[in-house]
């Protein structure tokens, strides 16, 4: 069964106990989440498209631990002004373990 799931303006295509990584979540690790927002849903049976959500179609996920992404580098430079900026940036990231994807 695979779904594909709205979650933080993103969309993630998931399995029963594939792991994403998504941007922060304020809640702490350990935590059961539960995603309503399920764009599209294909079983043995077919695939189900919502028109914009699926009503009874419910995906659930644990929050393993929260980690830092890759550094990036921004570089700002204007030629011949003697002008540089250089700047990293880590993101701060989720790592989620999809449970269940549930039918209603």
């Amino acid at each position: 069964m695979i779904a594909v799931i709205k979650l933080q303006g993103k969309q993630y295509k998931v399995r029963e106990g594939d792991r994403i990584i998504i941007d922060h979540l304020e809640v702490p690790a350990g935590t059961e989440i539960k995603i309503s927002d399920v764009l599209l849903l294909e079983t043995d049976d077919g695939v189900k498209i919502g028109s914009p959500n699926l009503k009874k179609v419910e995906v659930t996920g644990r929050v393993l631990r929260h980690q830092k992404g890759k550094k990036i580098i921004v570089f700002k430079m204007r030629r011949r002004k003697h002008f540089r900026k250089k700047k990293g940036h880590r993101q701060l990231q989720s790592v989620v373990e999809i449970n269940a994807i549930k039918e209603k």
